[in-house]
């Protein structure tokens, strides 16, 4: 562990974390190269007015100085294999009831409708536990068994309950609430103004999941309006089943039960990392707060994303990492093109609870870079489109105080895009490209980095995503004495057993600590 930082130009180099997750190696490991073969970008134009598309060549052979704390070498061809193993799922269909989208009218007498998805965020300090409580009884968020399903809404009032003190000194000191309602309607203000722009009027709408606006409340206003075609854009550059995947079930449910929504023309954008627009206004971002620093050249760039369960990636088949590394990639090639060759890193924030999350993880990736010497930090929140909680107290307060302590002198951080016109234009464009599509299948080809994602109706992009989940590894059905996997499991099957019977009891009983704290008479 006892290696020199150099310059990127010099004969040492820094590596890569790892482009695919069946992947580890021992955290001895540190530096070395990256040398990434990158596919000929490919623009379409079909039956829509748009800029002209221009081919261009990415570099082959690029070497970049890359920092982590524990991700083994691993050749271009594995990125290619790892992205088609968990993108696979999001590609959407081809299948015989495919519309000739190149003979359809953009607008026409139609109209058009895009719908924003959000996470959502406590407005007030009150508004926290019930956030909380919302976002924890969703079970893309906290997976139980199914034989405990019943215990989800029960188990997310005990954890809001107990987490919320925190979170509410955390929302405190941004302000009282999360700014991520107010930042995403200037969003889709600033959207509805770029498509008109661009002569395609259309209405933005806002749902949120854990918060107002509801998806539901937007879905119900979309009805009121009369919308004919429906565009759905999460506001998420990567995908996740705890994030998109979450909101389009939901959606996915809504659209069940309604006549209206049936009948109605829509398709979704899953993810949009890869996008021209995107890359390059995050990397005019970075630009601008490089030059803030004495020495430019010496920063290391530190890209932080919102982490996920490890299981979600191994067990359930989330692209979510995968999409992640390869748009980590993408804006060091868009900066490699601006002759900025910075060494940099990317590694997960947000854990909670005790069971393992996409590693490595940000406040252990910090003390590690201060160890290595690091004195300059440029902190970019690379999965977050709007300053929340997660950048406004987590990065900005959290992790810089750590930096500082860990002997990083000087510390920088790139806001999150927000209203940014190039991001919003990009968006815009996004959506016309897309309009093609509404009620009909399309290709995506993600090798070839289309600028056109995958897309397809919320319920055949589920279905899709859900038959290629690969299966849980099979249970442990004897029990082993030791440290060993088996103990681990029956211990909790014995603990889960145990909650399950304390319940029982004050049911039955109408006393002990649930009662006390006043969370179950909600429930009876």
């Amino acid at each position: 562990m006892n290696q020199s930082i150099q310059n990127p130009s010099s004969s040492a180099t820094f590596p890569p974390p790892c482009l695919s997750s069946a992947s580890r190696i021992p955290k001895s490991s540190l530096l070395f190269p990256r040398a990434i073969s990158t596919s000929q970008r490919i623009c379409r134009c079909i039956g829509v007015q748009m800029d002209a598309c221009v081919n261009s060549n990415l570099p082959k052979n690029s070497v970049v100085a890359k920092y982590s704390s524990g991700w083994s070498d691993i050749q271009s061809s594995n990125l290619k294999q790892s992205l088609n193993k968990y993108s696979l799922p999001l590609r959407a269909l081809l299948t015989s009831k495919t519309q000739d989208v190149s003979s359809k009218p953009l607008v026409g007498d139609e109209k058009i409708g895009v719908l924003l998805l959000n996470l959502g965020g406590p407005e007030t300090l009150e508004d926290v536990q019930p956030f909380l409580f919302n976002l924890f009884a969703d079970p893309d968020i906290i997976r139980l068994p199914r034989l405990f399903r019943f215990l989800q809404k029960p188990l997310a009032q005990f954890i809001s309950v107990l987490r919320a003190p925190k979170s509410k000194e955390g929302y405190a000191s941004i302000g009282g609430g999360s700014p991520l309602r107010r930042i995403t309607d200037a969003q889709a203000e600033e959207l509805k103004k770029s498509l008109c722009e661009k002569n395609v009027p259309a209405e933005v709408y806002v749902g949120m999941r854990y918060w107002h606006p509801f998806t539901e409340e937007a879905i119900e206003q979309i009805k009121r309006d009369g919308i004919t075609k429906l565009v759905v854009l999460p506001l998420y550059p990567q995908f996740s089943i705890s994030t998109s995947g979450s909101s389009l079930r939901l959606l996915e449910s809504i659209f069940r039960e309604d006549e209206y929504l049936v009948n109605m023309q829509h398709t979704v954008i899953p993810s949009w990392y890869q996008r021209e627009g995107y890359i390059k206004a995050m990397a005019d971002l970075i630009e601008k707060e490089l030059e803030k620093f004495d020495n430019p050249e010496k920063v290391v760039i530190f890209f932080s994303a919102h982490g996920v369960p490890l299981a979600y990636v191994e067990e359930a088949g989330d692209p979510y990492k995968a999409e992640m590394e390869e748009c980590v990639d993408l804006i060091i090639e868009e900066l490699e093109k601006r002759k900025i060759n910075n060494a940099y890193t990317l590694a997960y924030q947000s854990r909670v609870g005790p069971v393992e999350w996409l590693k490595p993880y940000t406040d252990e990736t910090i003390i590690d870079l201060g160890k290595k010497g690091v004195k300059n930090l440029l902190a970019v929140p690379i999965s977050f489109v709007s300053e929340h909680i997660e950048t406004l107290e987590e990065i900005d307060v959290e992790y810089k105080e750590l930096a500082l302590k860990s002997g990083i002198e000087k510390w920088g951080r790139v806001p999150a895009l927000g209203c940014e016109p190039t991001f919003i234009s990009d968006l815009a464009d996004a959506v016309i490209e897309s309009l093609p599509y509404v009620g009909a299948m399309a290709v995506s080809n993600l090798e070839a980095r289309q600028s056109l994602v995958p897309l397809g109706s919320v319920e055949e992009l589920l279905a899709v995503y859900d038959s290629q989940r690969r299966e849980l590894p099979a249970p442990v059905t004897v029990w082993q004495w030791g440290w060993t996997k088996s103990a681990e499991t029956w211990n909790g099957r014995a603990a889960m057993l145990a909650v399950l019977v304390l319940l029982v009891l004050e049911v039955t009983t109408g006393e002990g600590f649930l009662h006390q704290w006043g969370i179950l008479p909600l429930f009876r």
